[in-house]
């Protein structure tokens, strides 16, 4: 519209219409080609020195184009008419002079398309890897809390299965706990949040079976108290740290070794706390102590960013792991 006004006032009506279509279906043509077909070719094939090239290119052929049609309006129908002996020489000296002027348009209409276009670009690239990273981090928290669920059903199956040997009363306990525990890990665990209270249910039960497998050989002692179970929390996110405590806890022949937990929910704060006995002459390598750990490390960075602490203490008696999580 700006174009026809500016037409307008040196030609007809009908000219003025005719010549502003004509600089706009030639704006448009070009820009096109330079957006949508010139520049995501580049982006994908990484080849923008070559595309800076065909924009110049571009960007001379649309200037040059704008400057013929403005010569063969203003010569055919204003100066061909009041001077039709007039030599041409002088048109194409018009021609150089208005294709130089249209320059500055011309890179500013395919510097706008081209900055749309590589907006949508960017946004689109923004969008896939957004999604990429999302599918990949998935995989990631799959593959940790495959991790768990593997090792930790095998050692409570192999326990059973010793007692089932010499003592069946207590094998049969530990079957209906495991029964429990399996419950939740099929029907559960494969939603990416859970309650509070269902998460904490599978920790007792987990706690209660590792109780009953080691008997009077450890001394297990747990504190726990959440106000508000709704709550949610990503399933199996502590279990490591349990499973961690009982496998390397000290048990020396003159020295009861024991398990101490503790959880406390606060407004939407979770406290959890394990600490176990802990002999450095009994120390196990630090790769296999360290697995369970790192598992639940990995998961705390990809599943609770800056909305989590993990701090891990330890001394010549004790070994300590205290998680806090933001459950907002």
């Amino acid at each position: 519209m700006t174009i026809w006004a500016q037409m307008i006032e040196d030609y007809d009506f009908l000219t003025a219409t005719i010549q502003a279509v004509l600089v706009l279906f030639c704006s448009a043509v070009l820009a096109h080609i330079l957006s949508d077909v010139i520049l995501p070719k580049a982006l994908k094939q990484n080849k923008m020195n070559w595309f800076a090239v065909q924009s110049v290119i571009v960007v001379l052929l649309l200037a040059f184009c704008l400057s013929l049609i403005y010569i063969v309006f203003s010569d055919s129908v204003l100066r061909r008419k009041a001077y039709p002996g007039e030599a041409d020489v002088e048109s194409l000296h018009f021609l150089w002079s208005r294709f130089y002027g249209n320059i500055p348009s011309a890179i500013l209409i395919c510097g706008t398309a081209c900055g749309l276009r590589f907006y949508q670009e960017h946004n689109v690239i923004e969008r896939n890897h957004a999604q990429l990273q999302q599918v990949h981090l998935e995989a990631q928290i799959k593959i940790l809390q495959d991790q768990i669920n593997p090792h930790l059903m095998f050692n409570i199956l192999n326990h059973i299965h010793i007692l089932m040997q010499s003592n069946v009363q207590l094998a049969s306990v530990l079957l209906v706990q495991f029964s429990d525990i399996l419950r939740y890990q099929l029907y559960e665990c494969n939603k990416e949040y859970v309650p509070l209270h269902l998460e904490i249910k599978y920790l007792k039960d987990l706690l209660a079976v590792e109780e009953t497998r080691w008997g009077n050989e450890l001394e297990v002692k747990s504190k726990w108290n959440i106000e508000d179970g709704q709550l949610q929390i990503v399933p199996l996110l502590l279990v490591p740290l349990i499973e961690n405590a009982f496998k390397h806890v000290s048990r020396l022949p003159n020295q009861k070794g024991y398990v101490h937990l503790s959880c406390e929910q606060i407004n939407h704060q979770l406290n959890f706390r394990i600490e176990n006995s802990y002999t450095e002459q009994y120390k196990i390598p630090s790769k296999s102590q360290g697995l369970g750990l790192e598992n639940v490390q990995k998961r705390l960075a990809i599943q609770y960013p800056e909305k989590h602490q993990f701090n891990i203490n330890k001394t010549d008696s004790d070994f300590t792991v205290i998680v806090v999580l933001d459950l907002k």
